[in-house]
């Protein structure tokens, strides 16, 4: 998968993300953020977590074929039940827990993903993976999974921390299409940072907005 464009994106945005998240104070760490009861330390810890299942998909046997796409993969199902989230609350406090340090938590994270990247780019470009949630799905399908865990959590970070977002184009490009298209952002006359973040939950839509919505037949995807 050397040359999978998906793959250059996560990475992008990845970087992206480090360099942002280098040099903040403890104080800045230690701030809430809208993913309750994250702090800003935790949901890096959330991303690396999502990221760092990778390796152990790529160990384990893969499936016959890919069933799921990366739509697919956001359905409302038990991955976002409440004993499948107070799971994933625990996994990024106790990954949280173990760094002493936000300068320890952003390293960890770079050295993560940077293995990730060369493990996945040794994968020939129809390897199929199996995810947590049982899904078996093209590996660039996951991918692009990932990079939306990587894009609009640092859309949570940059709100946080009052920060304009560091969004890359060709990862807020590669959302934008999974959410819907530029077609219905256009129809909504939304820019593209204000169709993500509403797309995603992260800004309010109106009761005109939602009038509009159902009549365009737009359906969002279920995102935690």
């Amino acid at each position: 998968m050397a040359e999978d464009p998906v793959l250059d994106v996560l990475r992008g945005e990845a970087e992206q993300l480090t360099r942002a998240l280098t040099g903040l104070s403890e104080q800045d760490w230690d701030r809430p953020t809208a993913c309750t009861p994250w702090r800003v330390r935790d949901l890096l810890a959330h991303i690396r977590v999502v990221i760092a299942w990778l390796p152990g998909m790529l160990i384990a046997q893969p499936p016959a074929r890919a069933k799921v796409d990366a739509r697919a993969y956001y359905r409302p199902d038990e991955r976002f039940a409440p004993d499948t989230n107070t799971t994933r609350i625990r996994l990024a406090r106790e990954h949280t827990a173990a760094h002493d340090t936000g300068a320890a938590l952003v390293e960890d994270f770079r050295i993560n993903w940077q293995q990730v990247d060369k493990l996945c780019r040794a994968e020939p470009p129809d390897r199929v993976v199996r995810t947590r949630h049982g899904d078996p799905m093209l590996l660039t399908e996951f991918l692009r999974t990932r990079v939306v865990e990587v894009a609009v959590h640092g859309l949570d970070l940059a709100a946080a921390l009052d920060r304009r977002p560091w969004l890359t184009a060709p990862a807020a490009e590669l959302v934008e299409d999974l959410l819907g298209g530029s077609t219905a952002r256009r129809a909504l006359g939304w820019d593209r940072l204000t169709f993500l973040l509403k797309a995603t939950g992260r800004t309010p839509i109106t009761p005109a907005e939602t009038e509009q919505i159902n009549h365009l037949g737009i359906q969002w995807l279920t995102l935690g």
